[in-house]
Parts: structure tokens; sequence; C-alpha cells
């Protein structure tokens, strides 16, 4: 049997930093395609929010890209920038990346294609859709740009106390 295990991917973090997916072998990874200059923008707080709550079972991943409506113009460290400074982001950020345009980089390769993730194909519409991972590295479920991270169909998927 494959294993369709997200875990066996790296991917570059914001600063540089190489990101092993296999260091959270344990921990839901919410994956979410971000960018600054959105309509959704605002759920950066939301995000952050729920990974203060929840630090302990949770890792989220955004993913800046300028593919949709090129809604995410500045470079790495304008992005970080933003971040930090408007929502206090203290989660994972990863490099700028290909989400839709070719070529599409492997990360959203394998989120979106049930032959590498062995549950479903995906399409990314827009910027924040979110991919819910669980402690294995095996796709739970894909979420779109208007579920908020703390809707009913992503928070079900975790015990707060």
């Amino acid at each position: 049997m494959e294993d369709h295990s997200i875990h066996k991917l790296t991917i570059e973090g914001i600063s540089g930093k190489q990101i092993a997916l296999s260091d959270y072998v344990g921990k839901k990874i919410l994956i979410v395609n971000v960018a600054s200059e959105c309509g959704f923008t605002p759920q950066y707080a939301q995000l952050q929010e729920l990974y203060e709550a929840i630090k302990d079972q949770l890792i989220i991943i955004g993913c800046p890209s300028n593919d949709f409506g090129g809604q995410e113009p500045g470079d790495e460290n304008a992005i970080q920038h933003f971040c930090e400074i408007n929502y206090g982001v203290r989660f994972l950020l990863s490099k700028k990346m290909n989400i839709k345009k070719e070529p599409v980089h492997p990360l959203y390769q394998w989120l979106t294609s049930r032959h590498q993730n062995g549950v479903k194909d995906a399409s990314v519409n827009w910027n924040f859709n979110k991919f819910l991972l669980d402690e294995k590295g095996h796709l739970i479920d894909h979420f779109p740009s208007s579920v908020s991270p703390f809707d009913d169909a992503l928070m079900r998927h975790f015990a707060i106390n």
C-alpha cells in the first residue's frame, strides 16, 4: 500500500529555513494559501488565535501566493513584516509559492491530487483555502476561503477544553 502521508515533504520557510513536515508527526496540520491584500486577509487574526488556543495539537502553515488576483505582490520580507505587524502571526509561513500557476509547488501538487494524497482531488480557487491533515499526515479535508478558521466544519476535528 502506498504511503499517502504529507510527512515526506519539506518546504522552504519564509526566512529560508527548511520546514520538514515529518517534524509534525502527532499533530494536525492546517495549510492555508494566504495573501496580504485579499478580502479574506483578516482570517490571519483568526488563524493566529486558533494556533494560540490549540498549538499543542495543531501546526498552521501559511503559504503566501500571488496566483489569485495579484493579492500578494510583496517579497518574503514584506509578507513577514505585514503578518507580524498587522496580525501578530507566529505560526509558520512558507516562502511565496505557485499554487495554480506553473510550475505548481510540490506541496500543492500533493494537496490537490488524489493520486498523491490518496483522498481526493481538490481545486484551489482563491486565497485562504484550507487543507486539514491528521496526525499521521493524511488529508482529512479541503475547505474553501469562506470557511473561517473557527467554523464548525474545522473545529469538530479538535479537542478543545
